[in-house]
């Protein structure tokens, strides 16, 4: 028996499936329970291990209250087969995978958490300004 890699779009998909699944705090029990499926058949979505057909697409865009498009925004370049410069291509890869660590999730989640307007406003302009000042500082350090 044969056993073929995944398809780069699959586990794109799946991937933006696993990127909103855990910014809800939703477990993959409970998206398989509204989705009449186990959590097995969750996690090889999730992988790209099996294929999402359009109908179940469409359902998942309506439980994680996603627009169908949220599933391939962002697709690397190599996935699409679009051409791109590759200082363009680096940065994306690296900006995609970023924003999938669990880490980056977190922060997310806990930022939403904040209830105050103007205590969330001022925490994203902090974590803006530490960004920029670490990134001249390492951009200096070369």
């Amino acid at each position: 028996m044969i056993k073929s890699k995944p398809e780069p779009v699959d586990v794109h998909v799946g991937s933006r499936v696993r990127l909103r699944r855990t910014l809800l705090g939703m477990s993959q029990d409970k998206l398989g329970k509204a989705l009449s499926l186990t959590f097995q058949q969750i996690q090889k979505y999730e992988r790209g291990a099996n294929r999402i057909g359009s109908s179940r697409l469409y359902k998942l865009s309506q439980i994680l209250d996603v627009p169908v498009s949220f599933f391939f925004d962002d697709m690397p370049a190599e996935v699409t087969g679009k051409a791109m410069g590759m200082a363009e291509a680096g940065k994306q890869t690296f900006e995609v995978g970023q924003m999938s660590r669990r880490e980056t999730l977190e922060l997310v989640r806990a930022y939403y958490k904040i209830q105050d307007p103007a205590v969330r406003k001022k925490i994203f302009e902090m974590v803006k300004a530490l960004g920029k000042s670490s990134f001249s500082v390492d951009n200096n350090a070369e």
